[in-house]
């Protein structure tokens, strides 16, 4: 009897002490990753997604963390990808070099950015979540990259039809010609592609103006003065960096194109941002429009007061909403995964399928992604500068105002 219970207490002992152990073996922090410009002409954008992820990471420590893992707490380790493709190559290989512990990572940013730093984090089986636009990014076969956006395509291939049946119903007439202002870099080339090679033949617009320029701009005259002569019924103005946006839309207005005169839209949310408010007359942006992969939307309104009160932006851009999306996408596939492990984590994200939680912060209210990489069902807004706010105002089920169209 004596040797029966000195084996059972054994048995116990041993089972507290291993349980004892899994829960100390559990880390008590899980290192994630932003990469994105944090220095050079795209630092403002890298800032707000750096807000973001602070401010999600601080809301799913305060809710336990990763419970999954006994609590572990999420913690943010933030490489600057500089103002160059191959800054951000090696930005993306000391990250990996000096954060071993890193198990995935979001970023960053520029479409050419974010193909140069996949190349590095692929090689390092580090899983990462980009919303960058361009179609290459999921288009290599790569395992390692999932894409939360509307691609390129995506988005040119829904908006331009979109923005077609909005000049229809407020002026009672389509466009017949257009033009297209543009930088060089890989999400507006992206974007542009499709409409050259057959959206404007099957919608009958003729492309009257065809510029592109590399950023940094110098000087946007030339370019404008084309616009001038040439006076498209619609204007495709995209700029990837907020200087380069102010500067096209300040010569706009000196050339009474502005204030709403010539219907303008862009590609992304660097004609959106709050810097643009801050650093011109804001009557210069009133009208503008822009195709982006995520805005805040009618379902939102509790979050846009939240990030309000929390930070100094007057409102959440596209970065802010989805790099904050991104961090409830890690907290869900570490809860999946059970364990700090980057195969673990890359497999939790190729399974998952959410329709709440981080779903909440992505058009079309679902996070799955299909066998590329890419979100299953990702949508696109369009969104219109309106009294000094740029606003959602497409599709209908997700728009905060009605869109306005210049009528001429």
């Amino acid at each position: 009897m004596h040797r029966r219970r000195s084996w059972t207490a054994a048995v116990i002992g041993l089972a507290i002490a291993l349980l004892g152990w899994s829960v100390y073996a559990q880390p008590k922090e899980v290192e994630v990753g932003l990469i994105a410009p944090m220095s050079g002409p795209w630092a403002r954008q890298g800032q707000v997604m750096k807000t973001a992820a602070d401010l999600a990471i601080a809301a799913i420590n305060a809710q336990g963390g990763i419970k999954s893992m006994g609590g572990a707490r999420l913690k943010l380790v933030v490489s600057d990808a500089g103002d160059s493709v191959e800054k951000a190559k090696n930005a993306a290989q000391r990250m990996v070099a000096e954060s071993p512990n890193l198990v995935a990572a979001t970023g960053a940013y520029l479409s050419s950015f974010t193909l140069a730093v996949t190349e590095v984090t692929e090689r390092a089986a580090l899983p990462v979540v980009t919303f960058s636009y361009s179609d290459l990014i999921t288009a290599r076969g790569f395992k390692y990259v999932f894409q939360t956006s509307a691609t390129g395509d995506q988005q040119a291939e829904g908006s331009l039809p979109a923005l077609m049946e909005m000049a229809q119903a407020t002026t009672g007439r389509a466009p017949k010609t257009i033009g297209i202002v543009m930088d060089n870099t890989a999400a507006s080339v992206a974007f542009v592609k499709p409409i050259k090679d057959h959206q404007l033949r099957k919608l009958g617009l003729q492309l009257v103006v065809d510029e592109v320029f590399t950023p940094p701009l110098a000087n946007a005259t030339p370019l404008i003065q084309k616009v001038r002569a040439r006076r498209p019924d619609i204007l495709l103005l995209l700029p990837t960096a907020i200087p380069d946006a102010k500067l096209l839309l300040e010569k706009m207005n000196e050339f009474g194109l502005g204030k709403g005169r010539l219907p303008t839209v862009s590609n992304g949310a660097a004609i959106l941002d709050p810097d643009l408010r801050r650093n011109m007359n804001v009557a210069q942006v009133e009208g503008v429009m822009s195709v982006v992969a995520n805005w805040p939307t009618v379902s939102q309104k509790a979050f846009v007061s939240e990030v309000q009160q929390k930070t100094r932006e007057p409102w959440p851009t596209q970065h802010f909403v989805t790099t904050y999306g991104d961090m409830w996408i890690f907290k869900a596939a570490l809860e999946a995964a059970g364990k700090a492990d980057r195969a673990a984590v890359a497999d939790a994200l190729r399974r998952m399928d959410l329709r709440d939680g981080a779903a909440r912060f992505f058009p079309g209210g679902r996070v799955k992604f299909d066998a590329s990489g890419r979100r299953e069902g990702a949508g696109l807004l369009i969104v219109q500068w309106q009294n000094g706010v740029p606003v959602t105002v497409y599709p209908p089920g997700d728009a905060v105002a009605t869109p306005a169209w210049p009528k001429r």
